[in-house]
């Protein structure tokens, strides 16, 4: 081949190879899709002190593989959604088989009894089938009213629930509020330094959830919460 033809051919493969490079850059800079999801959120004017019904409250109790969300897993959930008093409106129950449930920390599994057999043979839900039946629940139980996410130990649970919906290219801040609200906080305010909800559910005279680790699920716990949250309130509403 003729020097300047060579020459050409291979300017022409730098360019291709650098072409190839940009569009590989292009992708790889790209948002993942739960960030694409947390940008499309429409941002809600209502507030809970002035449009009381158009809210709602989704208290959340999640049982997992371990203790830091995105290396470990969710392996069961519990949704109870309520109005804004606290009076239950419908309920969720979801078991899911972890991506990797050999990252199951002694801790945990005292806490949960989580077995991936016995998980497969209860029939958990895929990352992906959980991630829906979450997305439809929300959707059915709440319609067109805002929901507040509620929870125990806020920054682990909606953690490990945003960890579970990225995995499927979405988020939480689909379906709640961008503000979390935390039961501690709220007895905290009221004067009870309790840090547990064994604890709190002792000093305000309210059955607990069973701390046998068969019979301890996210369901147990959300509907503990759901008593302890009323509790507070009535005693808010007397001072």
């Amino acid at each position: 081949m003729p020097r300047h033809l060579s020459a050409l051919a291979l300017l022409l493969t730098l360019a291709a190879c650098r072409t190839e490079e940009v569009k590989v850059r292009a992708i790889e800079s790209a948002a993942p899709a739960y960030v694409a999801a947390v940008d499309a959120a429409v941002p809600t004017t209502s507030v809970p002190a002035n449009e009381p019904d158009k809210w709602l409250l989704a208290h959340l109790d999640v049982e997992t593989t371990g203790l830091v969300a995105g290396y470990h897993e969710m392996i069961d959930a519990g949704f109870v959604i309520t109005d804004l008093d606290g009076n239950v409106v419908d309920s969720l129950y979801i078991r899911i088989q972890p991506e990797h449930p050999e990252r199951l920390s002694a801790g945990a599994a005292r806490v949960n009894a989580f077995d991936a057999a016995k998980w497969r043979q209860l029939g958990a839900l895929t990352t992906k089938q959980a991630v829906d039946t979450i997305i439809a629940f929300n959707k059915r139980a709440a319609g067109d009213r805002h929901v507040l996410l509620v929870a125990f130990n806020s920054q682990f649970d909606a953690g490990f629930l945003d960890a579970l919906m990225h995995r499927d290219g979405h988020t939480w801040r689909e379906l709640f509020h961008y503000f979390v609200l935390d039961i501690p906080s709220m007895a905290w305010s009221l004067g009870y330094r309790d840090l547990t909800g064994a604890a709190l559910a002792k000093k305000l005279n309210l059955p607990d959830e069973p701390r046998v680790a068969e019979d301890h699920t996210g369901l147990t716990g959300a509907m503990l919460n759901v008593r302890i949250y009323k509790a507070l309130q009535a005693l808010r509403a007397k001072r």
